[in-house]
C-alpha cells in the first residue's frame, strides 16, 4: 500500500514542477513582449486640473515610446481614493496604473470607511514631480517675513486665518506641519478648491495660505499677495529670491506637493521595470521638463525603491501631523 501511494504522489509532483514551470515561462515571455495593448492610467481627480494636466503630458510621452496608448481614465471623489481604489483592486499586469498626488499618503487618516491600503495594496513606481508651496498672506498683515509672522501668531494665538483647499489638502497639512514645529496655533478656514482659498486671502476672508506657484504668480506684481517663503528644503527657480522655511529658522521643514505613478501591488518587477524606464526618458525630454518646470514643478523620476522609502517616511510624517492638529477621519 505504502509504495502504491508513492508511485501515485511522484507522476502528480512531476506534473507540478512542469506547471509551474510552465506558467513561470509564460509569464517571463509575457513580461518581455509587454506592452501589447493600450494601458489605462487613472487619474484620481477631475480632467483639467493641475494633476490630470501632468499626467497626460507625461503619459503621451510614455505612449510614445511604447508604441501603445495611456488611456486616462478620470475617476475623482473621496479625495483620490475612489481612483485609488480602483487601481488597488486591478489586474496586476501593467495595463492599469495610478498617477496620483501627495494626499495617498494621508488617506487612511482622513477616511473612516477605507476599503484599501495604499502600501499594501499599492506599489509605488515612481516620483514623477515634487511642487513647493509658498507661504502667502494678505498684504494688510504686518509681517514681512517667516520669523515676523511666526511672532505675530504667538502674540495673537488662535485668531490668524488661513485657507486651503479642504480637509486633507496639501495647504491644510503644510500649514499644520508649521504650526507643530513653531509651536503657533493658526486656524484653518477649507473652501472647495484651491482657487476659493487663494480668493478668500486676496480677499482678506482669511490671512494667508500655502499654495502652488500657478496659483499666485499673476498676483504678485500688482501686490494682492505677498510671499514670505517657501515650503520645499531649496528654493525654487520660478521665485528664487524667495527663501525657504529653513532657511527662516523652521528647522528641518519641508512640505512638498508630489505626483506618482503606482501599480497594483503584485505587479512583475520586469513590468515595473520596462514602466520606469518610460517615465524617467519622458521626463528628461527637453521640451516635457521645460512645460514642467514653468508650471513650479521640479522633476524626480525616482526608483521605485527610492519612491517606496519616500511614501513611507510621507505616511509616518503627516500621520503625525494629523494626530497633533487633532484631524478626525471622516
Amino acid at each position: 500500500m505504502e509504495k502504491m501511494q508513492k508511485r501515485s504522489i511522484a507522476p502528480v509532483y512531476v506534473a507540478g514542477i512542469v506547471a509551474v514551470a510552465t506558467v513561470s515561462s509564460g509569464a517571463a515571455t509575457w513580461a518581455q513582449n509587454y506592452p501589447v495593448k493600450n494601458i489605462t492610467l487613472v487619474v484620481p481627480y477631475p480632467a483639467g486640473g493641475g494633476t490630470d494636466l501632468f499626467a497626460r503630458a507625461i503619459a503621451q510621452d510614455m505612449g510614445r515610446q511604447f508604441e501603445k496608448q495611456f488611456v486616462i481614465d478620470n475617476r475623482s471623489g473621496a479625495s483620490g481614493n475612489i481612483g485609488a481604489e480602483a487601481v488597488a483592486r486591478a489586474a496586476p499586469d501593467g495595463y492599469t496604473l495610478l498617477y496620483t498626488a501627495s494626499p495617498i499618503a494621508v488617506s487612511k487618516v482622513l477616511s473612516k470607511d477605507l476599503h484599501f491600503d495604499a502600501q499594501r495594496d499599492l506599489r509605488p513606481l515612481s516620483m514623477a514631480i515634487s511642487i513647493p508651496l509658498f507661504l502667502v498672506v494678505h498684504p494688510s498683515l504686518p509681517v514681512k517675513n517667516v520669523r515676523e509672522l511666526i511672532a505675530l501668531a504667538k502674540a495673537r494665538p488662535g485668531t490668524l486665518t488661513y485657507s486651503s483647499s479642504g480637509v486633507g489638502a496639501s495647504g491644510h497639512f503644510t500649514m499644520e506641519l508649521l504650526n507643530a514645529k513653531t509651536s503657533i496655533d493658526t486656524r484653518h478656514v477649507p473652501y472647495r478648491g484651491a482657487a476659493p482659498a487663494l480668493t478668500a486671502v486676496i480677499s482678506g476672508e482669511v490671512q494667508m495660505a500655502f499654495l502652488v506657484p500657478p496659483l499666485i504668480m499673476q498676483h504678485l506684481p500688482n501686490n494682492k499677495l505677498r510671499v514670505l517663503g517657501v515650503s520645499s528644503l531649496k528654493r525654487s527657480a520660478v521665485l528664487p529670491d524667495v527663501a525657504t522655511l529653513q532657511e527662516q529658522g523652521v528647522q528641518g521643514y519641508e512640505a512638498l506637493q508630489w505626483h506618482g505613478f503606482f501599480a497594483p501591488a503584485a505587479t512583475p518587477e520586469a513590468v515595473l521595470k520596462a514602466l520606469y524606464g518610460a517615465v524617467v526618458k519622458a521626463l528628461a525630454r527637453p521640451e516635457l521638463k521645460s512645460r514642467l518646470a514653468a508650471e513650479g514643478a521640479d522633476v524626480v523620476g525616482s526608483t521605485p525603491e527610492d519612491f517606496a522609502a519616500y511614501f513611507q517616511r510621507e505616511i509616518v510624517k503627516w500621520t503625525d501631523v494629523a494626530k497633533r492638529a487633532g484631524i478626525q477621519p471622516q
